[in-house]
């Protein structure tokens, strides 16, 4: 994983997470990997990987099952949605109006550019799996 200056490690961890659940590579009752593993896997501390993981179970995306390990939630799906939603509107929105302004971008380019992307992914409209 390449991580970046602009956000904590273990939050980068976290959305590492939260897009695998939103692209639906992991599923609500998926075993995740152990502390020690994905510290290892991801070249971080053990106490980021557990930082990162008390930081999904206070959000109720995982859950511990004592001796077993950490396991996808079954309302993953909807709480990351609606927590990266809210995310997407309040802090990336915003600059992203800001930068259609100062350049003269209409919501119509927009819109063409959107369904073109649409077209070259895999055809899905936003939201549905």
């Amino acid at each position: 994983m390449n991580f970046r200056d602009d956000k904590a490690i273990y939050l980068q961890i976290a959305d590492y997470f939260y897009e695998n659940i939103l692209t639906d590579e992991m599923h609500s009752e998926d075993r995740i990997p152990s502390v020690r593993d994905l510290a290892v896997e991801t070249e971080v501390n053990p106490n980021t990987v557990m930082r990162t993981y008390k930081h999904l179970q206070d959000n109720n995306i995982i859950y511990n099952k004592r001796g077993i390990g950490y396991f996808i939630s079954d309302d993953a799906f909807e709480i990351t949605h609606k927590m990266k939603k809210e995310e997407f509107i309040t802090e990336k929105l915003p600059a992203f109006f800001k930068s259609m302004k100062n350049l003269n971008i209409s919501i119509s380019e927009i819109e063409k550019l959107f369904s073109d992307y649409l077209k070259s992914t895999d055809g899905k409209e936003p939201g549905k799996k």
